[in-house]
């Protein structure tokens, strides 16, 4: 039972949004520098090797996600769970359904909307963020939060 009466309650309380935004933001860097990953290797498939833009779309995703994952592993969520290859499986399987947010967004934007791919695909990588963020928070680094 929390005893709000105790100083050190309080500070603990005020300092977990403060911890949150700054994981956040850790979060929002790496996933820039997936953006040059992501968007590099998709445009590599999609424009050079004449592959289909969601199929190029989830190569880029993939790739940039395991980049992301050992950028936040270290960085932004300080990890030293043992079990590399249990988190970096649910940290890819957010990642998969993510890329399914993902790929929805982007197909309904350029389908129905009629809106520019890459364009399209910045904004469904807006709203993926999001999702990656929390569902990475509350299971694969659990334990670090």
């Amino acid at each position: 039972m929390l005893n709000f009466d105790k100083p050190d309650v309080l500070v603990y309380i005020a300092f977990i949004p403060g911890v949150l935004i700054q994981k956040f933001i850790r979060f929002g860097i790496v996933g820039f520098s997936g953006l040059f990953v992501d968007f590099g290797f998709t445009y590599l498939f999609k424009e050079h090797f004449k592959v289909n833009k969601y199929v190029s779309n989830a190569i880029g995703f993939m790739l940039a996600a395991s980049s992301n994952y050992i950028l936040n592993r270290i960085w932004t969520f300080e990890s030293t769970n043992p079990n590399v290859a249990l988190e970096y499986g649910e940290f890819i399987l957010i990642a998969a359904i993510g890329l399914a947010i993902n790929t929805l967004i982007l197909w309904a934007l350029v389908t129905k909307l009629n809106l520019n791919f890459y364009i399209s695909k910045t904004l469904a990588i807006a709203v993926v963020t999001i999702w990656n963020f929390g569902a990475n928070l509350l299971f694969t680094f659990k334990q670090v939060v």
